[in-house]
C-alpha cells in the first residue's frame, strides 16, 4: 500500500513518512495522544472506507450491509461487555459530538446543565460559553478549589442545589486524579438532574481497571475511543438500557448521516485488545508511569496542580519557574518532547499563553517504558527549563532525546 501510495502521490507519502518518524523520534506527552496497533491500523484503512451504512444493524437504508451489520454489532457487543454498560452507539464522529447527543437524549435546548469550567480543567462541550453546548443550553460551570486543585463535592453539591440543573456533568480534559463518579450520581439525585460522564481521557484506565468506572452511577456515559484506550479516533456512547432507543435516534438520525464504518472496524478491534490481561496490565503502568515521573519533576522544583496525579495526566504550573506554558511547550518540542500549553486553575495568564503544561503518559507507556524512564523524561524537561534560552543546549538536549528514544521502538504489534 506504501508503494502505492509513494507512486501515485509522493508529496503526501513523503509527509506521512516524516510524521512518522516524527512520532518515533520524540517523547509523546500529549495526554490525548497514543499509538494504535497495527491492527487497529489495518482495520482504519481497510475497503470499510468504502462502505455506505446509514441506519443500524438490521434496519439499514442501503443494501448490501450483511457484513457492515456484523462488524457494528460486534463492535457494540465488546463495548458493553467491557464497560459493563447496558447499550452501546459506537457511531458518533468525536467526542465532541458523543457530548452533545448525549444531553440531548435527556434534556431540551435552553435547559440548564452543570459542568466542569474549561479553565479548570473542563472540556469546551461541558457548556462552555463559546461552544455550542454554552450557547444551546444555559450552562452553570463548577470549579475546582484553588487552594487543592481537586473537587469539593460538597460546594458542588451546593451549586447544583442553587441552580438546580437538568443534567450535570462529571468528566475533565485536564484533572489529575481520581474522580468520584459515585459522588456526582449522588448530586445529581439529590437535584432530580442527569447525569452524563465524560471519560474521553481515562476510559482506557477504566477499562484496565485502573480507575473506577461511571457507568454505574450515570445516566450515559461519552468517551473517545483513542487516547487512552488505544482506539481509531472516534467516540461512542454508553447507557442504561431506558436510555437505549433515545440515544440512537438522537445519533441518526438527529446528528449524523451514514457512520464511519472503518472506524467502527477498528474500534472493534482495539476493545477486543482492550479486553486482555496485557491491557490492565498496560493501564495500571500508564498510572505507575505518571506517578514517577510527577514525583520526580516536583524534586526539580515543579509544582504541579493538586500536587501530584492519580491517573495518566500531569498538570504543571510554571509560575514558579517565570516560564510561560506556550513558550515552555514550543521549547520542548525544540527538543523533541511533546506536549501542551494549558490553562490551570485562577489562571491569570491568557488562554492562548497560560502558565501551565500538561502532559500525559499513555503514548510513552505503549513504547514499553516504565518507571525509570519516566523520570529520565522528568530530567529531560528539567534541563530544558533550565536552558530555556540556549539554542545549543536544546539542539543537545534533543540529541539526548533521539538516542533515548531508539532504546523503546515500538512493539512489534504497535508497528
Amino acid at each position: 500500500m506504501t508503494t502505492i501510495l509513494q507512486r501515485s502521490n509522493p508529496d503526501i507519502y513523503e509527509l506521512i513518512g516524516r510524521e512518522d518518524a516524527r512520532q518515533k523520534n520524540s517523547i509523546r506527552l500529549i495526554a490525548s495522544e497514543n499509538y494504535v496497533s497495527a491492527a487497529v491500523m489495518a482495520a482504519t484503512g481497510s475497503c470499510l472506507t468504502n462502505k455506505y451504512a446509514e441506519g443500524y444493524p438490521g434496519k439499514r437504508y442501503y443494501q448490501g450491509q450483511e457484513i457492515t451489520d456484523i462488524i457494528e454489532t460486534l463492535a457494540r457487543d465488546r463495548a458493553t461487555k467491557l464497560f459493563s454498560a447496558d447499550h452501546a452507539n459506537v457511531q458518533t464522529y468525536s467526542g465532541s459530538v458523543a457530548n452533545l447527543a448525549a444531553y440531548l437524549s435527556l434534556i431540551e435546548p435552553g435547559d440548564t446543565i452543570m459542568g466542569l469550567a474549561l479553565p479548570d480543567g473542563g472540556h469546551l462541550t461541558h457548556g462552555w460559553k463559546v461552544s455550542i453546548t454554552g450557547k444551546i443550553f444555559n450552562s452553570v460551570q463548577y470549579s475546582v478549589d484553588a487552594s487543592t486543585g481537586r473537587f469539593d463535592y460538597d460546594q458542588i453539591e451546593k451549586l447544583a442545589k442553587e441552580h438546580k440543573p437538568k443534567l450535570i456533568i462529571s468528566g475533565a480534559t485536564a484533572y489529575p486524579r481520581q474522580i468520584d463518579f459515585e459522588a456526582f450520581g449522588r448530586i445529581a439525585k439529590s437535584v432530580g438532574a442527569y447525569h452524563v460522564s465524560d471519560i474521553a481521557h481515562i476510559a482506557g484506565l477504566v477499562a484496565g481497571g485502573a480507575h473506577p468506572s461511571p457507568v454505574p452511577f450515570a445516566d450515559i456515559v461519552t468517551t473517545t475511543t483513542h487516547k487512552t484506550l488505544r482506539g481509531p479516533r472516534g467516540a461512542m456512547l454508553l447507557c442504561k438500557e431506558e436510555y437505549a432507543k433515545k440515544v440512537d435516534k438522537t445519533v441518526f438520525p438527529g446528528m449524523q448521516g451514514g457512520p464511519h464504518m472503518h472506524t467502527i472496524s477498528a474500534l472493534a478491534v482495539a476493545l477486543a485488545e482492550a479486553s486482555t490481561p496485557a491491557f490492565g496490565e498496560y493501564a495500571k503502568q500508564i498510572v505507575k508511569n505518571a506517578k514517577a515521573l510527577a514525583a520526580k519533576l516536583m524534586e526539580y522544583g515543579f509544582e504541579l496542580v493538586s500536587g501530584g496525579t492519580d491517573n495518566h495526566l500531569i498538570l504543571m504550573d510554571l509560575r514558579n519557574k517565570k516560564i510561560g506554558g506556550k513558550k515552555f511547550a514550543q521549547v520542548l518540542d525544540l527538543a523533541g518532547i511533546v506536549a501542551n500549553c494549558n490553562t490551570v486553575p485562577n489562571d491569570p495568564a491568557p488562554p492562548f499563553n497560560p502558565s501551565g503544561l500538561r502532559m500525559g503518559t499513555a503514548a510513552i507507556t505503549t513504547r514499553g517504558m516504565k518507571e525509570t524512564a519516566a523520570e529520565q523524561v522528568a530530567a529531560f524537561i528539567n534541563q530544558v527549563a533550565e536552558n530555556i534560552d540556549n539554542e545549543s543546549a536544546i539542539a543537545k538536549i534533543k540529541e539526548e532525546v533521539l538516542a533515548f528514544c531508539s532504546q523503546f521502538p515500538l512493539p512489534q504489534q504497535f508497528v
